[in-house]
């Protein structure tokens, strides 16, 4: 965890929006000269899911309309030039967009104030080995292979450092940063991870073997999977937003990656609060009779 430092006194923003969904526009709309007004915003626009954001080098901060897909978008885009994030939730859960527009107004003064804080997370570089070559991507939440349209178990095999661990039968693998941990991740039954650790979570969905459970390993460990003869269909998933089909003797290497994921946290931050709030959780729930029932 660090504290930003402005260096000019005047803070420089990116305004970017995930989506051109009506609320996400309107939203825009008021926030825009609210921002223009107290900082020097360079730049207005929505992220593309192809090119790399060109023009950032002086900003400061980053702020996102959207959801946590929208982050997610943003966070690759930015490429090695990761800078850091505030996301204002205009989609559904929001675990990394977790300010409504309404609490993003009530912080400003700490934004324009640098009370704040900037929590660096873990992302991963994932390399797929292929006949046609080497294709890398930097992801933030996860990296998944399934079995996709093929319909059909695969057995997948897991390196780490190159020692062989195991096969899962399984209708896909899952491997999870603790960012993601609380998405594709923990719907199928992986724990969830504090975003803070540098860990890795390997969780498979729907495993034929019922003793299989998913396993936690270090950030500074190599996760090689390949897929024995696998049928048509079965795809490799960066982020939920890259897909790519997956051929026999493919292999897909996922390791740490250099830039970090840097997000804007105001003071009262509680990550297991977020999760309370997010998630639902109420605690145990009373089978007690009461009177009068």
């Amino acid at each position: 965890m660090r504290t930003k430092t402005m260096t000019n006194g005047e803070l420089k923003l990116i305004v970017l929006t995930g989506s051109d969904r009506p609320e996400v526009l309107e939203a825009l709309d008021t926030l825009l000269p609210i921002l223009e007004a107290k900082a020097n915003v360079s730049i207005v626009g929505q992220f593309s899911r192809e090119e790399t954001l060109s023009g950032a080098d002086e900003a400061d901060l980053v702020v996102i309309l959207g959801g946590d897909g929208s982050i997610i978008r943003g966070c690759r885009q930015l490429g090695n030039n990761q800078l850091p994030i505030v996301g204002i939730n205009l989609g559904r859960l929001g675990f990394l967009a977790d300010l409504s527009p309404e609490e993003f107004l009530e912080n400003l003064d700490c934004l324009m104030n640098d009370s704040y804080t900037v929590r660096e997370h873990l992302m991963f570089e994932c390399q797929h080995h292929s006949a046609d070559g080497i294709q890398t991507d930097l992801g933030l939440n996860e990296v998944t292979v399934n079995c996709g349209g093929s319909l059909k178990i695969l057995d997948i095999n897991l390196e780490i450092d190159g020692e062989h661990v195991t096969t899962f039968s399984c209708d896909g693998l899952i491997v999870s940063t603790p960012v993601g941990s609380t998405a594709h991740n923990l719907s199928a039954g992986g724990p969830i991870l504090r975003q803070e650790l540098q860990a890795f979570s390997l969780t498979p969905i729907c495993p034929h073997t019922l003793t299989v459970r998913p396993i936690v390993d270090s950030a500074d460990r190599i996760f090689e999977l390949t897929v024995v003869d696998p049928p048509d269909g079965v795809m490799l998933v960066i982020d939920g937003q890259t897909k790519r089909p997956i051929a026999s003797e493919d292999r897909i290497v996922i390791q740490r990656a250099k830039p970090t994921f840097k997000l804007v946290r105001f003071p009262g931050h509680s990550y297991y609060r977020t999760l309370h709030r997010k998630l639902g959780w109420r605690g145990q729930l009373d089978y007690r009779e009461r009177k009068g029932n």
